[in-house]
C-alpha cells in the first residue's frame, strides 16, 4: 500500500504558528482522507522552524467503488401513460444508463425519478491534489502575511514543496501571483549544518533522509533530546535545572538540530530576588536557569542553558553573546530594584490613580478602594478577630501598589511577587506581605491556591469587585470571548471557598457589592445580581463535575429552575460540596436504592397539595383529629421523631443523621401507600386529602434537606 509525503517548506515560522499548525494537521488530514474514503494505517505530523511535513503511511491505491443513488425529475413529467417522456430519456442518457434502470420513489415533495449509479472510486494521486492546497491554505494563524505580489497568505514565505507517493513525486503548483512553486523531491537541511538540498528516494525514507541532514523532524522526538541535554549539562555543572513546559514547547520548535550551550555571568546579580532572574532568563531570553543542588529552597548557580540551532563546535562564540545579553538584562534589573527598594511600597499608591482599571470604572486606585471595602464585608460576615481584620486591610490596600515599581512595568510577569518583596523591605507584617502574592492565585486551572487567610481574602475581594463591575457594564462573557478572564475569576472564587472551607455567604456578598455598584452607576441592582447568581451557580456546577460527581447529583443539590436551592447553594457553598458527596457516596453503596422510591412516590403526590417546602414539623400543619388509619397515625408518629434528626443534619451537614431518618421512615411510608391499613390519598373529603398531602409533603421537605431527589436518575 502506498506511502505519502508532503512537506512545505518556508521561512523561518514562529514557535506558536508551528505548534497551532501540528495541531490542526493532526485533525484535519485524518477527517479529510476519511471524507474521500481514504484511510492510512498511520498519519504523523511533523514540523520545525523551517518546515512543515505529514507521512501517510498504508494508504489504498485509489478509493473503493460506490453506488449512489441519483434524483431525477418528478415522476408525472418523466412518464405519461407508463411511457417515459423526452424528461425520462434526458436523465438517463445524462447519466449514462438505459431507461429500464430508472425507478420510482416516494420523497417528501411527491414520487421521483432516481437511478442507482455505481461510482468507480478515483486514483489516491488524484484526490491528494486536490486536497494538499486545502491542507496548506486552510491552516488557520495569527498575523499571516502575503509575499511576493499574489494574494497568497501564509505564516511565512513558501519556498519550497515536496510531494511523494512512494517513489513518484505528485505533481503540484502553489501559485503566488508571479511566483509558482512546484513540487519535486528537493528537500533542504540544516542551514549551518548542511546547507544544501536533500533529496528523498521515496515517502517513508523521510525522517531518516532529514536526520542526516542534520534536522529532527519529529517535535517529540526534539523535546526529548533537548530535556536530557539540559538536565544532563546542569548535573555537570553541579546543580539542577526545572524543565517549564511553555519554555520547553517554545524552545522546541525554534531549533532543527539542537544542542545546549552554557553560560554565565557574574554572582554579584544572585544578589537579586530569584524570581527575578528566573523571570529575565525563562520569559524574556528563553534560557534555563540553574539551581544549587541540595539548596534548601530554589538557590540560583550564576549559570544558565540555552538552547542553540547553530554549529555546536561554536558553542563558546555562542555563549560569549548570550552572556552579553542576560548581563545587560540583569544590569536593568538590578537597577529597577535598587530604585523601587528606595520608597516604602505605600507611597506607590498615588501613582495608581494615573493607571486605567477600566474606562468607565475609573483608576486601578479607585479599584483598590473597593476591594477594601469588599475585604471589609468578607471579614465581618466571618466575623474574624480585629488583628486578623486588619491585616487583610493592610494587604488590600496594597495588594495592587507594585504595578507602578520600575521592576514591575518592565516585568509584569512579576506583579504580586516583587509586592511581596517591597512589602517585606517596607517592614510589612509578614503575612500582609504573603498576601499581596497570594491574592493573585489561583491563577489557572490546577495553580496552587492561597495558604494565608489574608492571601485568600483579598484574592475573594478583588475577583468579586472585577465581575460585579464588569458584569455591570453589561460586559458578560458570551461564547469564547471573554477579554477580563470573568470565568477564571468566579472558578477561583468557588475553589478557594470550597478547598479552604470558608464558610462565606455568596449569596448576600453578590447583593451587597451590587447594591453599592447599581447606586454609583445607576444601573438595575435585581437584574445584576441575577445574572452573577446564575454565573455563579454554572462555575459551581462545574467544580462539582471536576470533583466526578454525576451531572443528576449535582442538579439533585443545585435544583433544576428551583430559587430555594439556588438560594441555598449560594449561600453555603461547603454545604453544596458536602451534599454532593454524600449523594455520591450514598449511590455508590447502594442506600440511595433504599429510599429513592419512597422518596419519589410521596414527592409527587406532595406537588399536588400546598405544603411549603421549608415545614419539618408535624404539629403545626397535621390534625390528628382527621386521622383515619393506623397508617397515618404511624406516620405521623414516624415524622415527629425524624425532626431533631433532620435539624441536626442541617446544623452539622451530617447528612447520615437524615439518610437514617428516611431510611427508617421508608417502611412505614409504603405502609401508607400499600400495606393492610393503606390509605386512598385523595380522598373524596378535601380537609382528609390536604390532611395526607401534607403528610407527603413532610416527608418530601425532609428529603429536600438534602436534595432535589426528583432531579436524580434511578440506577444511573
Amino acid at each position: 500500500m502506498p506511502g505519502f509525503l508532503l512537506e512545505v517548506g518556508t521561512e523561518e515560522l514562529p514557535a506558536s504558528f508551528l505548534s497551532d499548525a501540528l495541531v490542526q494537521w493532526q485533525k484535519r488530514i485524518p477527517q479529510s482522507l476519511e471524507a474521500n474514503s481514504l484511510k492510512g494505517e498511520s498519519v504523523q505530523v511533523y514540523g520545525t522552524p523551517r518546515r512543515l511535513a505529514v507521512v501517510i503511511k498504508g494508504l489504498p491505491s485509489q478509493q473503493p467503488d460506490r453506488e449512489e443513488e441519483i434524483k431525477g425529475p418528478p415522476a408525472q413529467a418523466a412518464f405519461k401513460d407508463g411511457q417515459p417522456t423526452a424528461a425520462a430519456a434526458g436523465f438517463a442518457k445524462k447519466q449514462g444508463v438505459e431507461i429500464d434502470a430508472l425507478f420510482l420513489r416516494p420523497t417528501d415533495k411527491g414520487e421521483f425519478v432516481f437511478v442507482l449509479k455505481k461510482i468507480p472510486g478515483r486514483p489516491v494521486a488524484e484526490i491528494l491534489t486536490e486536497l494538499i492546497p486545502q491542507w496548506i491554505w486552510g491552516l488557520e494563524g495569527k498575523r499571516l502575511m502575503r509575499w511576493g505580489n499574489g494574494d497568497a497568505r501564509f505564516s511565512r514565505p513558501i519556498r519550497w514543496l515536496v510531494a511523494l507517493l512512494d517513489q513518484t513525486v505528485l505533481p503540484l503548483e502553489l501559485v503566488n501571483g508571479s511566483k509558482t512553486i512546484n513540487s519535486d523531491r528537493i528537500s533542504q537541511g540544516h542551514r549551518v549544518l548542511h546547507p544544501k538540498p536533500v533529496t528523498i528516494a521515496q515517502a517513508t525514507d523521510y525522517v531518516t533522509a532529514l536526520k542526516s541532514a542534520y534536522v529532527t523532524v519529529d517535535p517529540e522526538e526534539r523535546a526529548n533530546l533537548i530535556k536530557e541535554q539540559v538536565n544532563v549539562v546542569a548535573e555537570n555543572l553541579g546543580g539542577y535545572t526545572v524543565i517549564y513546559p511553555d519554555l520547553l514547547a517554545e524552545v522546541t520548535n525554534l531549533v532543527e538540530y539542537p544542542s545546549t550551550v552554557v553560560g554565565k555571568f557574574e554572582p554579584e546579580f544572585l544578589e537579586l530576588p530569584t524570581e527575578v532572574i528566573t523571570e529575565v532568563m525563562v520569559t524574556h531570553q528563553r534560557y534555563f536557569p540553574v539551581f544549587k543542588t541540595g539548596s534548601f529552597e530554589q538557590e540560583l548557580l550564576p549559570n544558565f542553558i540555552t538552547i542553540s540551532n547553530g554549529n555546536p563546535d561554536k558553542s563558546d562564540i555562542i555563549a560569549v553573546g548570550n552572556e552579553r545579553v542576560i548581563r545587560a538584562r540583569l544590569a536593568d534589573g538590578r537597577f529597577f530594584y535598587e530604585a523601587d527598594l528606595t520608597k516604602p511600597l505605600e507611597s506607590f499608591l498615588p501613582q495608581l490613580e494615573k493607571v486605567t482599571f477600566q474606562e468607565e470604572l475609573g483608576s486601578v486606585r479607585a479599584k483598590v478602594d473597593r476591594v477594601v471595602k469588599i475585604a471589609e464585608q468578607i471579614s465581618s460576615q466571618l466575623e474574624l478577630a480585629e488583628n486578623q481584620s486588619q491585616k487583610i486591610q493592610r494587604a488590600a490596600l496594597l495588594c495592587k501598589a507594585d504595578l507602578v515599581t520600575q521592576m514591575v512595568y518592565e516585568f509584569p510577569e512579576l506583579q504580586g511577587i516583587m509586592g511581596e518583596k517591597y512589602a517585606i523591605a517596607s517592614d510589612e507584617d509578614a503575612e500582609v506581605a504573603k498576601a499581596i502574592f497570594e491574592h493573585y492565585l489561583p491563577m489557572g486551572a490546577g495553580d496552587i491556591l492561597p495558604e494565608t487567610l489574608t492571601g485568600k481574602i483579598v484574592g475573594l475581594a478583588d475577583r468579586l469587585d472585577t465581575l460585579v463591575s464588569i458584569f455591570g457594564l453589561g460586559l458578560i462573557p458570551s461564547g469564547s470571548s471573554d477579554p477580563f478572564a470573568l470565568r477564571r475569576a468566579a472558578n477561583a472564587v468557588v475553589k478557594i471557598t470550597l478547598f479552604s472551607n470558608l464558610p462565606i455567604n455568596l449569596d448576600d456578598l453578590l447583593a451587597q457589592i451590587a447594591t453599592d455598584f447599581a447606586a454609583k452607576y445607576h444601573k438595575n441592582q435585581a437584574s445584576l445580581t441575577a445574572a452573577l447568581q446564575e454565573f455563579f451557580l454554572q462555575r459551581i456546577r462545574t467544580s462539582l463535575q471536576e470533583e466526578k460527581i454525576d451531572y443528576d447529583l449535582v442538579n439533585a443539590v443545585l435544583g433544576e429552575n428551583d430559587p430555594e436551592y439556588t438560594e441555598r447553594a449560594l449561600k453555603d457553598l461547603l454545604d453544596v460540596r458536602a451534599r454532593a458527596l454524600y449523594l455520591r457516596k450514598i449511590r455508590n453503596d447502594s442506600t440511595l436504592d433504599t429510599i429513592y422510591e419512597t422518596v419519589n412516590r410521596s414527592t409527587r403526590l406532595a406537588a399536588q397539595g400546598d405544603l411549603d417546602t421549608k415545614q419539618l414539623e408535624p404539629t403545626t400543619v397535621v390534625r390528628q383529629e382527621l386521622f383515619q388509619k393506623s397508617s397515618e397515625v404511624a406516620l405521623y408518629n414516624a415524622l415527629i421523631e425524624s425532626v431533631p434528626q433532620t435539624q441536626a443534619a442541617q446544623q452539622t451537614r451530617n447528612y447520615q443523621l437524615l439518610v437514617a431518618a428516611l431510611t427508617k421512615i421508608a417502611p412505614t411510608v409504603s405502609n401508607f401507600f400499600d400495606g393492610p391499613d393503606s390509605v386512598l390519598v385523595m380522598d373524596s373529603d378535601p380537609e382528609v386529602k390536604r390532611n395526607r398531602l401534607h403528610l407527603l409533603g413532610l416527608v418530601r421537605n425532609h428529603a429536600r434537606v438534602l436534595a432535589d431527589f426528583g432531579a436524580i436518575v434511578k440506577n444511573l
